[in-house]
């Protein structure tokens, strides 16, 4: 068996909180285990400074965060994909490309902090919230036994996750 990691892209129209925060996320509590990726289907070029605020807020790292579209993925080249999860329902709902090495996918949709108009207090807990819900799904995530599962009972499991809230994780 290889101990190779596994590639992650998470995806979202924007890429500038959700997938960001996932990307981060993801190469966090994957430990060596998992590598993050993000990507959008029509970037907004630039990583919300909200959430470039709320990781930094939590000693997580930032300076290579860029908004970027997910055909960087899809060319000669990229990382090999093992997971493509789609954090916004915009994207899952797009045609997306055709990812080499034919990634298991699942949606993992979390509502859009970006698009929460209201005070900085009102911004802020949206992030922080989107924030939450990204974590606890990667702990599940990552705490799986994915190269034992069969591969139907892994998609299984993702997908359950994608439905899985902050609350239910202890």
């Amino acid at each position: 068996m290889s101990d190779q990691p596994f590639n992650v892209l998470f995806l979202c129209t924007g890429n500038s909180a959700r997938s960001i925060l996932a990307e981060v996320l993801v190469n966090h509590w994957g430990r060596g285990k998992f590598v993050g990726y993000s990507a959008g289907s029509s970037p907004k070029g630039a990583v919300n400074p909200i959430a470039l605020e709320l990781l930094r807020h939590v000693k997580m790292p930032t300076d290579k965060l860029r908004s970027k579209s997910w055909d960087e993925f899809a060319r000669p080249g990229a990382p090999r994909l093992d997971f493509v999860f789609t954090v916004c329902d915009n994207a899952a709902g797009e045609m997306c490309p055709i990812w080499p090495g034919q990634p298991m996918t699942a949606h993992w949709g979390v509502a859009d902090p970006a698009a929460v108009e209201g005070s900085e207090t009102e911004k802020w807990f949206a992030f922080r919230q989107a924030f939450r819900e990204l974590e606890s799904r990667i702990k599940l995530f990552t705490s799986l036994p994915i190269r034992s599962l069969e591969r139907t009972k892994l998609q299984e499991r993702l997908n359950a996750i994608g439905h899985s809230s902050p609350i239910e994780v202890a």
